[in-house]
C-alpha cells in the first residue's frame, strides 16, 4: 500500500472499522512521514512516545463550532502554565489512590449488570454487552465520581457520544448540529449542577472544582469550570467503555486467554495492559509546531507544522512488539501508547484500567458460556475506537 493509499484508506469507512492494515503499511515508510508540506504523521513507538512528551509542541482546538469550542477550551487543548493549573486542580480526584477507593462501587455495579445481563439472556437470546453492560457501568461510575444523579445518567451517555464526535480527524468541514445541540445542552446541565453543589455541596468532583472557583484567588474562572467539568465526563465515559467493550471482543475471540482470566482474576492487570496496546480505546491524538523544531531521530518538523500521532499504530509497531496483531496478555514489552504520555497523559487512566480490572474476570466468571452471536458493530469513529453493539448468547 503506497503512503498516500493507506492515509486515504484511514480517512475512509473501511479504515474506521480496521485501520490495523493501513498501519502496517505506514510502518513500512518509516516512523514519520511527511503527509504533505506541514503535515505529518507519526506511527513508530519511538517517534509517537517522543512527541508526545516534547514541550516545544502544543495541543490545538478547532472551534469551529459550539461542540469543538467547547473542547478548545477544556485542559484538553490548554497548554503550558494554563494546562498544569487547570488539570493539579482535578488530578488528585482520577489518581490510583482515589479510585482505588471506587473498587467497591465498580465491583457492586458490575455484579448488579452482570445478573442483569445473565436474567436478559436467560433463555438463550442475544444480548448486547455495550448497551446492557459496558456503557451502563462506565457512565454510572464517571458519574458517581463528578455526582451526578443516577437518573440522568443515559442522557448524559448519549450527549457524550454525540459530542465527542468532532474529536475525528477526517470530519468534512460545515456544520455539526448533532455535536454542538448535545455540547450546549452538557453546558447548560453542568451549569445548573455547579450552581446547586454551591448550596448543597457533597464529596464529589463538581463540589472540589465549585469550590476550587469560588475562592478568593479564582483558580478557575466560570468558563473554565463548566467545560473542564463536560470534558471530564465525555473522556472518563467513552475512553472507559471503549477499554472495555474491546477488551470484551477479544476475550469473546480468544476462548482460551478468557478461561486463563476466569480462574485468576489476578492476571487482569497484565490482560487490561494487552487490551489497552492490542485494540487501543484512543487510537490518536496531535501536536502542532509554534516554531520551526528540531527533533532527535525525525528531523526538522518546520513551523506552523500539523502533526498526527497515531497512538494504535505506535502500539503495533512491530520494532517494539514481536507478532503485534496477536493477543497475548503474557508478552513482554513496553508501555503502550494508549494512554499518552508526557503532561497530557490521560488523566482518566487509572479509572479506566481499575473498570476494567475489576468488571471483566467478574463478568466471565458470572457467563463462563458467554460466546459470540450476530454480528458485532464497529462505530464509525477513528479516535475514539470501540463497539456499538456486541451480541453474545449464553447458557446459565
Amino acid at each position: 500500500m503506497l503512503l498516500g493509499e493507506a492515509y486515504q484508506y484511514l480517512a475512509s469507512p473501511a479504515g474506521r472499522q480496521d485501520p490495523y492494515p493501513a498501519y502496517a503499511a505506514l510502518h513500512a515508510h518509516g516512523p514519520v512521514v511527511r503527509l504533505r508540506p506541514d503535515f505529518y504523521a507519526a506511527t513508530g513507538y519511538n517517534a509517537v512516545n517522543a512527541l508526545l512528551r516534547d514541550p516545544r509542541l502544543e495541543v490545538r482546538g478547532r472551534p469551529d463550532g459550539a461542540a469543538s469550542h467547547l473542547i478548545a477550551n477544556s485542559m484538553m487543548k490548554a497548554n503550558g502554565p494554563d494546562h498544569a493549573r487547570v488539570r493539579r486542580l482535578a488530578a488528585d480526584a482520577f489518581s490510583p489512590r482515589r479510585t482505588d477507593r471506587l473498587q467497591e462501587v465498580v465491583t457492586t455495579e458490575a455484579t448488579a449488570l452482570a445478573d442483569h445481563v445473565a436474567q436478559l439472556g436467560r433463555n438463550g437470546e442475544a444480548v448486547d454487552l455495550m448497551a446492557e453492560f459496558a456503557y451502563p457501568l462506565t457512565i454510572r461510575i464517571i458519574g458517581t465520581l463528578l455526582g451526578v444523579p443516577a437518573g440522568e445518567h443515559q442522557w448524559l451517555r448519549e450527549r457524550a457520544q454525540e459530542t465527542t464526535a468532532v474529536l475525528e480527524p477526517f470530519r468534512p468541514a460545515g456544520p455539526t448540529t448533532t455535536a454542538d445541540r448535545a455540547a450546549l445542552e452538557l453546558e447548560d446541565y453542568v451549569t445548573e449542577l455547579t450552581r446547586l453543589r454551591r448550596t448543597e455541596p457533597r464529596e464529589d468532583l463538581i463540589t472540589t472544582l465549585v469550590l476550587a472557583h469560588d475562592r478568593d484567588n479564582g483558580e478557575l474562572s466560570t468558563r473554565e469550570l463548566v467545560v473542564n467539568l463536560v470534558f471530564l465526563l465525555l473522556a472518563g465515559f467513552e475512553t472507559s467503555a471503549n477499554l472495555l467493550g474491546n477488551g470484551l471482543g477479544a476475550l469473546l475471540d480468544h476462548p482460551d486467554l478468557a478461561a486463563r482470566l476466569r480462574t485468576d482474576p489476578d492476571l487482569a492487570d497484565r490482560y487490561v495492559e494487552e487490551i489497552s496496546r492490542f485494540d487501543a480505546p484512543l487510537q490518536l491524538t496531535s501536536r502542532w509546531a509554534p516554531e520551526t523544531i528540531e527533533i532527535d531521530g525525525i528531523g526538522t518538523i518546520e513551523k506552523g507544522s500539523h502533526i498526527l500521532l497515531f497512538l494504535g499504530a505506535g502500539n503495533h509497531d512491530p520494532a517494539h512488539f514481536a507478532d503485534p496483531n496477536r493477543f497475548d496478555p503474557f508478552r513482554d514489552s513496553p508501555q503502550s501508547l494508549s494512554f499518552g504520555a508526557g503532561a497530557h497523559y490521560c488523566l482518566g487512566s487509572a479509572l479506566a484500567r481499575t473498570e476494567a480490572r475489576l468488571a471483566l474476570p467478574l463478568l466471565l466468571k458470572r457467563l463462563p458460556a458467554m460466546q459470540r452471536t450476530g454480528t458485532a458493530v464497529r462505530r464509525d469513529r477513528l479516535t475514539f475506537r470501540g463497539y456499538a453493539s456486541l451480541p453474545v448468547s449464553f447458557q446459565n
